[in-house]
């Protein structure tokens, strides 16, 4: 899950927030298009997302659209590979708002002069400049938004929970997947084992702590870029 989302969701709201900010008017309109979906629920998310766009029905709306290609119906949260389909277009559904505005905060801090000299250089607007300097100079806000994504990919339990089902083995999703998370809820609320449940949650917390040391050791977060 973490694999699909972080890479997705990254460049997806790179790619929103350069749009956005390139916009002269109407700017905060398509900031707040795009926002708005943050204040959503998981939960309620989840299920438009297993109940209305990937009901697996022949009528449903994800299998209409597929139709006019000649695509059989998809039985999009009981087979695998759709159910990733499904679970990572949820996640990013909900938190493109949020990473857009991140890397909007960071594009406006990027000097105009920069742009201006390198237009003076003989530089073309577009993709030199976006990767001689306006990647380069989003370094930190591209460690921040990684370092956020894998941690809460690492937290992944609502769209699990309620687009697959609660079956305890996720069998009823035919893909067999349970997240950590998902796994200790069944651990301690279903088997009623609260001991196994608390150690395997601190179990968790030191799995994010070791991969949030070693992300911060390599990228070198807060790290400025004269450094």
């Amino acid at each position: 899950f973490a694999a699909l989302i972080v890479p997705t969701s990254f460049a997806c709201g790179l790619g929103v927030a350069l749009l956005v900010n390139s916009v002269r008017r109407g700017q905060a309109v398509f900031r707040s298009v795009f926002f708005v979906p943050t204040a959503c629920s998981y939960v309620c998310a989840s299920l438009i997302w297993r109940m209305g766009l990937f009901n697996g029905v022949r009528f449903g709306i994800l299998n209409t659209i597929v139709g006019l290609f000649n695509i059989a119906p998809i039985a999009w949260t009981f087979s695998s590979p759709y159910v990733w389909v499904v679970l990572t277009s949820v996640r990013l559904w909900l938190q493109l708002g949020l990473i857009m505005i991140l890397f909007l905060a960071g594009l406006q801090e990027i000097p105009v002069t920069l742009y201006e000299a390198a237009r003076v250089d003989g530089a073309e607007h577009g993709w030199a400049t976006f990767w001689h300097i306006t990647f380069p100079l989003l370094r930190n806000t591209s460690i921040f938004v990684l370092f956020i994504q894998i941690i809460a990919a690492f937290q992944a339990f609502d769209e699990f929970y309620n687009i697959l089902g609660t079956t305890q083995s996720g069998s009823s999703a035919g893909v067999g997947t349970r997240p950590p998370l998902w796994y200790l809820y069944n651990v301690a609320f279903g088997e009623q084992d609260y001991g196994r449940g608390s150690a395997g949650a601190f179990i968790i917390a030191g799995m994010i702590l070791i991969v949030s040391i070693v992300q911060t050791g390599a990228f070198g977060l807060g790290r400025s870029e004269q450094s």
